[in-house]
């Protein structure tokens, strides 16, 4: 009888290793795969304006020293953030930002990609007041965020837009909602609820922590 329950056992101990190791090693793989993409734009970049530069491995892959095109971006990225404030080089910003909204073809990909990444940072950050939305039904409550709070430009006075992500993916469906068929979260903050709503709600929350 003990025999028979040694390939169980096996079995249990594995599917334990394997709720252990696999968000720990597929955390570390993204973390290792942003950084080398990251690191290695300095090189693939300074290779195709000035190819003798730096040359090529015996691989044909431009030569890079680890860490250095990483160190360059960040540091880029911080004098950039730094001096964007100032007068001179917001209006140089402003004068780009117009040239790139007016251009066909190209304003299709900056417009999109400007707010894609100003609705998770900065000052225009959208997923930052979590809402349940009734929508399917009633008594049915998804959890959603509010992007858009005036809809006067679609005909719609009374409605909200509400984002509501799906589970383990990185998609989900934009709705146009009463209001009295929202309720703000207040309990939790904004993070933790698209934690959970991502997570399918095995996530756990900060009860306790307040949304700013």
């Amino acid at each position: 009888m003990k025999f028979r329950k040694i390939p169980k056992q096996l079995f249990h101990f594995f599917l334990q290793g394997v709720l252990v190791l696999a968000p720990i090693s597929i955390t570390i793989w993204t973390v290792i795969a942003v950084f080398n993409w990251i690191d290695g734009i300095l090189p693939n970049l300074v290779y195709n304006i000035v190819p003798s530069l730096i040359g090529t491995d015996q691989f044909g892959v431009p030569r890079r020293i680890p860490g250095l095109g990483f160190i360059v971006f960040v540091a880029i990225a911080l004098i950039v953030g730094y001096i964007s404030p100032s007068f001179i080089v917001s209006r140089l910003v402003d004068f780009a930002d117009r040239l790139l909204e007016k251009t066909p073809g190209i304003k299709l990909i900056y417009t999109t990609l400007k707010d894609f990444f100003e609705a998770f940072a900065g000052n225009k950050r959208k997923f930052d007041k979590a809402v349940l939305v009734s929508i399917d039904a009633p008594d049915i409550w998804r959890m959603g965020f509010i992007t858009q709070e005036d809809l006067h430009e679609f005909g719609l006075p009374e409605y909200v837009a509400v984002y509501v992500p799906q589970s383990y993916a990185f998609s989900g469906n934009l709705y146009f909602v009463k209001r009295d068929r929202i309720r703000v979260v207040t309990d939790i903050s904004s993070a933790d609820a698209m934690k959970f709503a991502i997570s399918g709600g095995v996530s756990d929350v900060d009860e306790h922590e307040q949304q700013r």
